[in-house]
């Protein structure tokens, strides 16, 4: 499963924004909206793990991408969640094995990198971030989840905006973001961080937040 606090952090759930942000609140979509000069911003909460998968089911979502999770063993009431990917018309799955559960049920398969393999950061239960570096290269033509993503962008006419070629500079662009508007008011910021040289990254050391 996905490495949650660092899911959290950075908006990889439906119902928040990045950076700790509420999808709720005018403020903090305008503040995220300005610092990614993003102009079309969601109108409210997405769809969490079980109600995507009924909206799935249902038709009213026509296109899932799986990344870091394998939903026909972890979720609840496997049965449904096999009918809702059968009948999606377009399911992409990132995965490290070449045959898994979900796998079988993908139009589009993508090979990622595994733990052993991953360079960038993750976040444990008491707030505190961890520079992790790969031991090993990825394998054969798999790629790590920030490139894959940044291809994907690049192809959907978002180049400019993700084109990155090392984790530190997605790190330090969003510890901008932690900081934007913040005056003291969320206890995540990590915008002393935003000026970090790649040397500085990568020898970073375990730290808690708030500093």
């Amino acid at each position: 499963q996905p490495n949650a606090m660092g899911g959290r952090e950075v908006g990889g759930l439906a119902n928040m924004l990045a950076a700790h942000m509420d999808l709720e609140n005018p403020e903090h979509i305008s503040a995220v909206e300005t610092y990614w000069n993003a102009p079309v911003m969601p109108k409210g909460q997405g769809l969490k793990a079980v109600d995507l998968f009924n909206a799935i089911e249902s038709g009213k979502v026509k296109f899932v991408w799986t990344m870091g999770t394998n939903p026909v063993v972890s979720m609840p009431n496997r049965g449904q969640v096999e009918r809702a990917l059968s009948k999606c018309d377009m399911v992409v799955v990132s995965d490290i094995v070449e045959s898994n559960d979900t796998l079988s049920y993908a139009h589009i398969a993508l090979p990622a990198s595994g733990w052993s393999e991953k360079d960038g950061t993750v976040t444990n239960s008491e707030r505190r971030i961890s520079r992790q570096r790969g031991i090993l290269p990825p394998p054969g033509s798999a790629k790590h989840d920030w490139q894959i993503l940044c291809e994907v962008a690049g192809k959907m006419g978002f180049g400019e905006a993700f084109n990155f070629t090392h984790p530190s500079q997605i790190f330090c662009e969003y510890a901008g973001l932690t900081g934007y508007q913040n005056n003291g008011k969320r206890q995540l910021d990590l915008s002393p961080l935003q000026a970090l040289s790649e040397a500085q990254y990568n020898g970073l050391s375990p730290l808690q937040w708030p500093f």
